[in-house]
């Protein structure tokens, strides 16, 4: 069902609100090639990707969701273990997305929450991943297993969020704002990089109770059943190519080897640092291009 969306930050693209089998995923849709998915993090929405997808979508149909739980997306319950939050369950819903747009193999890129939704995609599904792009991120396994002192002071909602409901719930209710600006703020290292209408859209989803809590849950089933699906395909590698991106300034590449991360867990992996904090799309989105027009090629070709 196509949808209203924001053409004023993102021209060129339309909305739709797709059934993932039967979980309603906001979708925007811009462009022709190959299909791209791009897939965002926590505490974004797709709109994180504006900087990038116009210029991406002169190569590529791309596609950005909105994450089952963010956004515009239904936020279904958690369930047992809060397996309705597991990457198995994101990486599901966007495979039913892709399908629905009538694309059965694409690329892909997920930052933060999106890339371990995408990590989990290429697991489960190998055969819908041709190029894999995968950014500032470590395997979640392999992060909690390093976990010390300069990972928990750094990552401390890590530690919060996974916290028994609904304690991080109502702390955060008495100043949503206050705790997405902090969070955002602490982790953007280009000054001026989030453009304030995006923020604004921020603020809108975040200031849904429905959505909070769909964010612990998130983070609670990456600390559980996520865990257990990773432990159960601890042999498994990712097939398809990956390209590893990180923040030079952020927390992640200055704790991790995170392209050695990687080789643990797929078979084919290059990558590099760019400059900025933790979002390249929105810190530094013209080197962000390049590098994946370098990694992709054009989307003109079979994916």
């Amino acid at each position: 069902m196509k949808v209203t969306g924001h053409p004023e930050i993102m021209p060129g693209f339309a909305w739709y609100d797709v059934d993932a089998d039967g979980v309603r995923i906001r979708t925007c849709v811009g462009g022709s090639g190959r299909p791209l998915l791009l897939l965002h993090g926590h505490p974004q929405m797709h709109l994180t990707w504006h900087k990038v997808a116009p210029a991406l979508a002169r190569d590529f149909t791309v596609v950005a969701t909105d994450l089952r739980g963010y956004g515009d997306s239904a936020k279904p319950a958690g369930g047992v273990d809060h397996i309705g939050y597991s990457k198995r369950m994101m990486a599901a819903d966007q495979v039913a997305v892709m399908r629905a747009l009538g694309f059965e193999r694409f690329d892909l890129v997920g930052h933060d929450r999106g890339g371990r939704a995408a990590h989990r995609l290429a697991l489960d599904h190998p055969d819908a991943v041709a190029r894999l792009v995968l950014i500032d991120i470590a395997p979640t396994a392999t992060m909690y297993d390093a976990t010390d002192k300069a990972f928990a002071s750094r990552y401390f909602w890590w530690f919060f969020l996974i916290q028994p409901y609904d304690l991080p719930e109502r702390l955060i209710a008495a100043d949503p704002d206050y705790f997405l600006d902090r969070h955002i703020a602490g982790q953007i290292k280009v000054e001026d990089a989030v453009d304030p209408r995006v923020m604004a859209e921020y603020r809108r989803c975040y200031a849904d109770p429905a959505t909070r809590h769909a964010i612990c849950e998130d983070y609670r089933a990456a600390f559980g059943i996520d865990l257990s699906h990773d432990a159960a395909d601890g042999d498994c590698r990712i097939d398809a190519p990956v390209l590893a991106l990180w923040g030079a300034r952020g927390t992640v590449g200055a704790l991790f080897d995170v392209v050695a991360t990687w080789r643990e867990k797929a078979r084919d992996v290059r990558g590099f640092a760019l400059d900025c904090g933790h979002s390249p799309q929105e810190e530094c989105p013209d080197a962000l291009i390049a590098a994946l027009r370098g990694f992709l090629g054009r989307g003109s070709g079979e994916a």
